[in-house]
């Protein structure tokens, strides 16, 4: 046996990524590693730039030689050496793209074992014939229902969006989707020669005219004769019903703003064919354990678990092959059923049990998806792996916490490495071994400070992690602010809020906490968020299908001027948006550069200096720094652009310098970085302190918005927000604000909302963070589950009256956090 091979150490020597510094480190096999540090220190350049990617290339070596040419273009991690370094699996916080046919179950593939139950054991109408397993799906041709193609939703317009105001005339406008100019005059035209009145108020007209006009297929003719005082001639018009005009604007219209003004007139309705189901006729019609494939698709993941147990424990499954019709007691519905029951059974323990199978992963966090993956690895049988994973407690309530914990150690008996980016100190306490990176971020970290057992960080005076990690940390002492104004929320049922009622105080600071899955996002982003905006009459930011059903009512929101809702939706959808164009920084660098001496001489303004315009970015990789590169039968990559070399720019640009830096140099400087270089320019030092201030002071100015986790996003909107001095009253509503910060930089992020408040804006956040809650002036407790079992109000009042609160599962935790159990 070779010495690497016995040595139960992965050693790093030499790790250079980012702002790692020659790093040289150990790390047990078999282990739960935990890496700790402030945001930017090096915990992600360590495990996933170095480790991650070490593992990812030697797996990359082992391909045919087509695909290792291509994968030269990637390069390797800036490691001197790796040793001891098993295959790896990433499990990292990044949002995929959005599909409407992703769902939990196609994420964790138990839609895979659930179709082949009913293929396999369902019950069949009588003189059916048994169908094949892509039939019960979607996805495929043979079960996707043919109208909607498999989405459940069908787009169509309805006569209210058609024609909003009934009581004017064709003439007047009554068809509000028709075209306006000429086009609208020949429609109106034809409609007169077709013997419609178009003088008429629309509601008067016969229910056969309103229906022809807004929906028929029909396309005649008419001679449309020259109005009078006009030179034109007569001409044979074609009509166009309102419908027709729509989709045929949507289907070949390359005008954005006719698409943007055709979708007003469209609505998506659930199918009338499948009902929403998805599915054709057949498999439609198969049903377990009395339910359809779709009525299943639907249910809480608890309520699967319940319907799969009778089947999965039953114990003597019927010898003889099943009828065509039913097949439920047989041994293949025991077997697949128990399967079933089993990886559900993951599911729960991580706290999930209030998903559905069908539910969309567009709308499931980062944490969630983590958590579906961790999940899908530990019934995958796998041994001998390293699993990375990227901070998997984000977005958890501490109860939840601690299932994850025992699923992680499940993962590591049986026979596997856990790497874990953490800033729980719930999940650094369980851990074996802890690499904490500092002691800052960005070009203050990059340094090992302590590898080895937990404890022994309690002697590294450097840690920003130690205090936090042992108790040391004391919360900010703040006044505990009242309130005379309240906003009273009544009647609010939506998804699974029930009749809910509650108050929530102005000018101070709530917290809005509970399980996941309880509801607080609801109520706070959805129903808060819409109401607050109904009554300030503005337009809705996100179009939702079912509009204002269940919002219930708002009162006492008079005071409030202005509504600023900070979620974590990414900044933009291209790597082309990043956090220096997101904020208008980049505005300011450009036109620095535009005013050089060298600039001026060769006639180079602002412009030039976009790596978005031709004159001057560099055109092999179209400024976007990188190339992509597609790989037969594996995922594509991305290598760096090999004329620019990343840069993003031409050699030309590159040539202006300000204080011997290039435009290129500025986009890859961190935000504290920047702050140095800029900071006698006031237009920039401002946004880049307030940048500094919400805890971001790591990020690179031309990252790009598709690298950035949802929490970043979200304070980066902050961070814009806290820049415009206002003296009005803003309702501020933030989902998670703390999701992916140290402890140290939740510090400081409180110190902004705070400040926030201090001016005289009421701050509502929904939150798992036992400090964030622990500082808030009121809280707002759901719960008391999941799903189905949550969705009511069990505790309100201060964090000390919310922590003796019976029923309350959040209770125990904050609690213990105040000292007082």
């Amino acid at each position: 046996m070779s010495v690497e091979a016995s040595d139960p150490f992965v050693r790093v020597r030499g790790a250079s990524e980012h702002n790692l510094r020659n790093v040289d480190v150990a790390i047990p096999r078999d282990a739960l590693v935990v890496f700790t540090g402030v945001s930017g220190s090096g915990k992600s350049s360590l495990a996933f730039g170095t480790i991650y990617a070490e593992a990812q290339r030697r797996y990359f070596e082992s391909v045919a030689p087509y695909a290792r040419r291509l994968l030269q273009q990637v390069g390797a991690p800036r490691v001197r050496e790796i040793t001891g370094l098993p295959p790896a699996v990433a499990l990292q916080q990044r949002r995929g793209a959005p599909s409407a046919r992703s769902t939990v179950g196609t994420i964790t593939t138990l839609s895979n074992l659930l179709r082949m139950l009913y293929s396999r054991a369902g019950t069949y109408p009588e003189g059916a014939e048994r169908l094949d397993a892509e039939a019960f799906s979607p996805n495929t041709v043979a079960g996707a229902c043919p109208r909607c193609h498999g989405l459940g939703v069908v787009h169509d317009v309805t006569e209210d969006l058609l024609v909003p105001d009934p009581s004017l005339s064709i003439r007047d406008g009554a068809i509000a989707a028709w075209p306006s100019g000429w086009q609208g005059r020949n429609l109106r035209s034809v409609v007169t020669g077709l013997g419609i009145d178009v003088d008429r108020p629309w509601r008067e007209l016969s229910p056969e005219d309103r229906h022809f006009l807004l929906f028929s297929d029909e396309q005649p003719t008419v001679v449309v004769a020259p109005e009078p005082d006009r030179l034109e001639h007569g001409y044979r018009g074609r009509f166009r019903s309102a419908r027709k005009h729509v989709m045929h604007v949507l289907a070949g219209s390359r005008n954005q703003r006719m698409r943007d003004r055709a979708m007003r007139f469209v609505r998506s309705v659930t199918c009338p064919d499948c009902r929403g189901s998805r599915l054709r006729a057949e498999p439609a019609a198969v049903t377990f354990a009395g339910r359809t494939i779709a009525e299943v698709n639907d249910l809480p993941l608890t309520e699967v678990a319940e319907l799969l147990r009778p089947v999965a424990e039953f114990t003597e499954p019927e010898a003889a092959t099943p009828t065509a019709e039913s097949g439920e007691s047989t041994e293949v519905a025991v077997r697949i059923s128990a399967d079933l029951l089993r990886r559900i059974e993951v599911l729960l323990d991580l706290g999930l049990g209030y998903l559905s199978l069908g539910r969309s992963s567009t709308t499931l966090s980062p944490g969630e998806t983590q958590r579906l993956r961790i999940a899908t690895q530990l019934r995958s049988g796998l041994f001998g792996v390293v699993y990375v994973l990227d901070e998997p407690s984000a977005g958890l309530h501490p109860a939840d916490s601690e299932a994850l914990i025992d699923v992680l150690e499940q993962l590591r008996a049986a026979g596997n490495s856990l790497v874990v980016v953490e800033h729980d100190m719930d999940v650094v306490r369980r851990a074996d071994w802890l690499v904490d990176i500092g002691p800052g971020a960005g070009s203050g970290g990059g340094r090992v400070l302590h590898s080895g057992p937990v404890e022994g960080l309690a002697e590294v005076e450097q840690s920003a992690t130690r205090p936090f990690l042992f108790g040391e940390a004391r919360p900010r002492e703040r006044r505990r602010r009242v309130t005379q104004d309240w906003l009273h929320l009544r009647g609010v049922t939506r998804h699974n809020l029930r009749d809910v009622s509650v108050d929530v105080p102005l000018r101070i600071l709530t917290a809005v906490t509970g399980v996941s899955g309880s509801g607080k996002s609801t109520l706070v982003t959805q129903v808060l968020a819409q109401l607050v905006r109904r009554h300030l009459g503005s337009t809705p930011e996100e179009d939702t299908t079912d509009g204002d059903v269940g919002l219930g009512a708002a009162t006492g929101l008079d005071t409030v001027d202005r509504l600023v809702v900070v979620d974590q939706r990414p900044i933009g959808r291209t790597p082309r948006s990043n956090l220096a164009t997101y904020t208008g920084l980049f505005d300011v660098v450009r036109r620095l550069y535009a005013a050089t001496d060298e600039a001026h001489a060769r006639g180079y303004t602002a412009g030039r200096f976009s790596f978005n315009v031709p004159e001057g970015r560099c055109e092999t990789c179209q400024g976007e720094g990188f190339v992509a590169v597609e790989l037969l039968f594996l995922p594509g990559t991305y290598a760096p652009c090999p004329a620019c070399r990343g840069a993003r720019y031409n050699p030309e640009t590159l040539e202006v310098r300000y204080r011997g830096r290039t435009v290129a140099d500025v986009l890859e400087m961190s935000v504290g970085e920047a702050a140095d270089f800029l900071g006698d320019v006031p237009a920039a030092a401002r946004s880049l302190q307030t940048l500094r201030d919400v805890g971001l002071g790591y990020l690179r100015l031309g990252q790009p918005a598709t690298e950035l986790s949802g929490g970043e996003a979200q304070r980066i909107k902050l961070a814009t927000e806290l820049q415009r001095a206002r003296r009005d009253h803003a309702l501020y509503l933030l989902d998670e604000p703390t999701s992916g910060l140290h402890p140290a930089d939740v510090t400081l992020l409180l110190d902004q909302l705070h400040r926030l408040v201090d001016a005289g804006n009421t701050v509502v956040v929904v939150e798992h963070d036992l400090d964030t809650i622990a500082s808030a002036d009121w809280v707002v407790d759901l719960g008391p589950g999941g799903g189905d079992a949550g969705g009511r109000v069990v505790a309100t009042g201060t964090p000390a009256e919310v922590a003796t609160a019976p029923g309350s599962i959040t209770a125990r935790y904050l609690a213990r956090r105040l000292g007082l159990s």
